[in-house]
């Protein structure tokens, strides 16, 4: 047994990425290590130290990358981050991006022209190199995604995407950021399989960051709690397990429960019986068919729950109700009683929807501050380009105290933890006191309690009048306690 990594007192020499207390780490060769914490506990912080994008003062990190056939660090070590699995950093993407057509040409990659692309930097043409690559697109079921552009993977696609691609370099050590997030469950199951098939298979230690700590899998040997910007000696997972504090069933407190509820209702609402109906509908990408033939009717009050695997359409689906998705104005598709293109503009119709997604997540590349991200949904906008007013402040503010938030308020958004902006955007969601509330994977990068906070909040609105309800989640068990009604999207191919 050697130590891979030993960080001694760090400090960071820039304040601004500082710890409360210099940080004591030891990742060993025989362990596989979960990093766990709190929103903005500094648990991305403690990561850029170890991968040494913080230099630190006087004490750097000691790196020992014994077995290794690299010699640098950035090659040893491979950091998949949150954003990762939304895709690149990228900045030309925009909101509608996945779902228009016009925008893939002959230059738009796919899967299997980025993957060639990560084989051929990282090493020579070898039976051996081909044989893990063939080994790899098999363990994670990626065969039929290989043609497909970049651009229309769903969020989980692009997470085995980012997975290969970052496996494909051979790294001593792997170091994933909330790895399970907008993954199936099935997929789920195989991932932890495959990683710990991998930690056993090959020469690598694996450093999860996780915002769940029920997601942490069997193959973890010893835990690291980061905790107020402190970061806790590390402990075997059973130990850790052990003394895990359990989060109340409800956070929620009975004062916001009751702000929530007595909240004065618009002078203008939408109060139709038939809030979604969706007739015949058809999507198609080339010769892809992504939805076919789907009859769906969502009627006011009621809490509909999406759900199927990875790339079965369910984001898709949701673009069409959001008018994101070009195709919608093609299908017979009719919005509080209204079919579209009768006259009434989409941003009438987006006045009566508060909407959340992966993709909104990805597109937000604007370091506003946190609050003018709130109130851009008062403008549906991507960004804020209208100065709110003091009204519209006030709004804001209401609704970032019940999120528990009203502290980020000037804070910019990029700075913010990937716990945070999640925050932010589900608070943006709110912030109308919409008639239609869509959430496409709320619940991404949120902590425990965050994540029982926002239920508490769903569900505390759904108790008001002429609220209707549709969520995505992969994970069941998150569910809100309201819902009233199933859709199951299955993959056409």
């Amino acid at each position: 047994m050697h130590e891979i990594i030993k960080i001694e007192n760090g400090i960071t020499r820039n304040s601004e990425w500082r710890l409360a207390k210099p940080v004591n780490f030891i990742l060993n060769d025989n362990e596989n290590v979960a990093i766990v914490g709190n929103n903005s506990s500094g648990k991305s912080m403690l990561v850029d130290i170890i991968t040494g994008s913080h230099p630190l003062i006087m004490n750097d990190p000691i790196y020992n990358f014994k077995l290794s056939k690299k010699d640098n660090i950035a090659d040893n070590i491979k950091y998949i981050k949150f954003k990762d699995s939304y895709g690149d950093n990228d900045n030309t993407y925009y909101l509608q991006q996945r779902w228009n057509q016009h925008d893939i040409d002959e230059n738009t990659p796919t899967v299997n022209n980025l993957l060639e692309e990560a084989y051929n930097l990282y090493g020579e043409d070898t039976p051996r190199r081909r044989e893990i690559q063939k080994h790899l697109y098999k363990l994670l079921h990626v065969e039929h995604l290989l043609n497909k552009y970049i651009i229309l993977l769903s969020s989980g696609e692009l997470r085995k995407f980012q997975l290969i691609r970052t496996l494909l370099s051979e790294p001593r050590v792997l170091i994933m950021d909330n790895p399970f997030i907008g993954l199936d469950e099935d997929t789920r199951i195989q991932l932890k399989e495959i990683l710990s098939l991998l930690a056993k298979e090959k020469v690598l230690q694996i450093i999860l960051v996780l915002s769940r700590t029920c997601d942490i899998p069997d193959f973890i040997t010893h835990v690291v709690e980061v905790n107020n910007m402190k970061v806790c000696p590390k402990v075997p997972l059973s130990k850790y397990i052990t003394k895990r504090t359990e989060i109340s069933e409800h956070v929620l407190s009975k004062e916001k429960t009751n702000d929530i509820i007595n909240l004065p209702y618009k002078t203008i609402n939408y109060n139709a019986d038939e809030v979604v109906k969706m007739t015949d509908v058809c999507i198609k990408y080339g010769d892809r068919t992504i939805l076919k033939d789907l009859n769906w009717t969502v009627r006011n009050g009621e809490r509909w729950a999406l759900y199927g695997q990875n790339g079965a359409g369910k984001s898709t689906l949701l673009s069409l109700i959001c008018a994101d998705n070009p195709q919608s104005y093609a299908c017979n598709i009719t919005l509080f009683g209204k079919r579209r293109g009768s006259g009434e503009s989409i941003w009438d119709i987006k006045k009566h929807i508060g909407y959340v997604s992966p993709e909104m997540h990805r597109a937000y590349k604007h370091n506003i501050s946190a609050i003018r991200v709130v109130a851009s949904g008062l403008k549906d906008s991507i960004g804020l380009y209208a100065k709110p007013d003091k009204h519209d402040y006030d709004i804001c503010n209401w609704w970032m105290r019940i999120f528990d938030i009203d502290k980020l308020c000037d804070r910019p958004f990029l700075k913010l933890s990937s716990g945070e902006q999640r925050l932010v955007l589900l608070t943006r969601a709110f912030v109308k006191d919409p008639e239609l509330l869509i959430l496409d994977e709320p619940f991404h990068g949120l902590d425990d309690r965050n994540r029982q906070l926002a239920t508490d909040i769903i569900e505390t609105f759904c108790r008001r009048k002429n609220k209707t309800l549709i969520i995505v989640s992969h994970y069941l068990n998150e569910l809100p306690q309201c819902i009233t009604n199933r859709l199951i999207l299955k993959r056409t191919v």
